[in-house]
Order: C-alpha cells, then structure tokens, then sequence
C-alpha cells in the first residue's frame, strides 16, 4: 500500500484500531518507532506518523512530518453511467479510479434493472482500497440520479457515448454511457440535442468495456 486511510489524518496525535490495527501490526507487523504515511482523502497532505505505543488492540501514532504530495489526474471527468448489475460496477470502479475519473453518476434508464442497488458505504471502502494501492488522494465522486429527465436537469452540457457519434476528445465532459440494450427510442428522443460521441470501433462493447475504453483515452 501507497498509504493508510484514516479520516483523522492531520491530528498531532492519531489512535489505530481494527482493520488498520490488523493490517499494520498482524500483516506487515511493525514495531515500535517505525514510520507509517497516512491520508485522509480530503487533501493533498501525506502525513508521516510515527509509532510510539502499541496496546492489544490498538496502537498510538504521533505526527512527525508533513508533505504536500498530489496524485490526482490534472483532466477532469464526470461519467454518467446508465446502471448495470452492481457486482461489474463494483469489479470495474478500481480500474476507473486509479485512471483517475473524478466523478460517477449512476443512472437509472429505461432498461436498467431497479432492483441493481448500490451499496453506497462498500462503493467508498472499495475506493479506499483503490487509493491506497495506486496512491490517489482524493475520493471519486459517486451520486444517483433516477431518471434521464434528473440528469437533463441538474447537467445541461453533456455528450452521449453513440458508435455513430464523432471521435472521442479530452475536452469532452460529462460523457453519458448506455446501458446493456442500449436507449430506448423515448430516451433516444429527449437526448437528440446532445452531442453523440464515438470510439473508432464497428465492434459492439460492454457498458463496463466501454466506460473503460473512455476513460483511458480521454486520461492517458
């Protein structure tokens, strides 16, 4: 791991338990004095802690040192994902994260399953992860929207993932990608004054596939 997450990180004094307590001292089994970098994911600021007691179910660190160190991908991108089963969601959300996506909507369209709920507190323990492993240091953004109509309100100047559409550039932002089955014809109807944006490929991908394929080259 790049860092530890801990929503308390900048105190003087930080307290470790459970699954941190675990990992740390019955996985890597530090020892008294060693250092450790941590971050609270609402900065920019790695922060150095050293270990000065360690109890049976917790361990108390002192600040030592911090450090301004950005990992964050300079281009933004908001993706608006029409819902699909919650478990490719949840496989796919580490790779969207370490190519550095800025920020999920996930949308319920006509063909999308209702009962596809996503599990909101593993969604961020699954982000954690992925930031601790590649070094990010801010949280995605994930919100719901309910409806096409939802997203035609709160976001007026978006593109639409259509194989027919022009190629894909980096200034293009949000990006609507269907679900499986496509749009309906009424969606089709309230979304023909968006600009329909493609990706080179007569091939007919994966919502997970796709999504993918856009935030690599609009990224990297």
């Amino acid at each position: 791991m790049q860092f530890i997450y801990d929503e308390n990180a900048s105190k003087e004094i930080l307290y470790i338990k459970d699954e941190n307590y675990r990992y740390l001292f019955k996985v890597r089994r530090l020892k008294l004095d060693e250092k450790i970098n941590l971050r609270n994911l609402k900065d920019s600021t790695l922060y150095q802690y050293q270990i000065r007691e360690i109890r049976k179910k917790e361990a108390k660190l002192v600040l030592t040192k911090t450090q301004l160190d950005t990992k964050q991908n300079t281009n933004f991108l908001h993706l608006i994902w029409c819902m699909v089963d919650t478990k490719t969601i949840e496989k796919t959300l580490p790779q969207l994260n370490q190519l550095g996506v800025s920020k999920i909507s996930f949308l319920y369209c006509d063909r999308s399953q209702k009962n596809f709920k996503l599990d909101l507190k593993r969604v961020e323990n699954i982000l954690i992860n992925s930031c601790q492993q590649c070094g990010r240091d801010n949280l995605m953004e994930i919100e719901i929207l309910n409806s096409i109509k939802d997203v035609l309100v709160k976001y007026n100047n978006f593109s639409v993932l259509d194989f027919d559409g022009e190629s894909l550039n980096t200034n293009t932002s949000p990006i609507m990608i269907g679900c499986e089955g496509g749009f309906t014809k009424s969606e089709r109807e309230k979304l023909k004054n968006h600009k329909k944006i493609g990706l080179n490929t007569n091939l007919i991908l994966k919502s997970e596939t796709a999504i993918l394929a856009i935030a690599i080259k609009h990224l990297i």
